[in-house]
């Protein structure tokens, strides 16, 4: 058991990728705490914002796989798309669902036009800007260079 823990967490494909995440994450955090004067913890663990922490992980991973397994592997081919559904999805699906929650917000705001009360509001940051992909992106193929 124990030597199955230190595996674990010696394990670069897994260390680098969280540190990744979690430096981003900590980031926007920071970021956020600097131009809005107000600590919101949500942004360690919330979707969205500069840079996209999704894109970073995966490009990493997918990186580092190919350094070390070669870019000709199945498991190289395997994280390279997962790396585009998820960079995908991020500047897709989840930006057009968090543009939907904001209009959903509006109109809920003008109770005389929908006459529905809620009591929370929609999360509108879900998703990311295309460059947010982007710059995520060369952030994670630029660690796993690196690392």
């Amino acid at each position: 058991m124990e030597n199955n823990f230190l595996t674990f967490i010696q394990n670069k494909y897994i260390i680098i990728p969280f540190l990744l995440w979690f430096g981003i994450q900590t980031f926007k955090l920071i970021y956020d705490l600097v131009t809005t004067k107000k600590f919101n913890f949500k942004r360690i663990m919330g979707a969205g914002g500069m840079p996209s922490s999704h894109s970073a992980v995966v490009c990493g991973l997918a990186t580092l796989i190919g350094k070390d397994e070669g870019v000709g592997s199945p498991i190289f081919a395997l994280s390279l798309i997962l790396a585009f559904v998820v960079m995908y999805d991020a500047a897709g699906v989840r930006r057009a669902a968090g543009k939907q929650a904001k209009l959903l917000n509006k109109i809920v705001e003008t109770k005389g036009l929908t006459g529905v009360e809620v009591s929370e509001r929609l999360v509108e940051v879900l998703g990311h800007t295309p460059l947010q992909v982007i710059v995520g992106a060369a952030i994670g193929i630029i660690a796993g260079l690196i690392f």
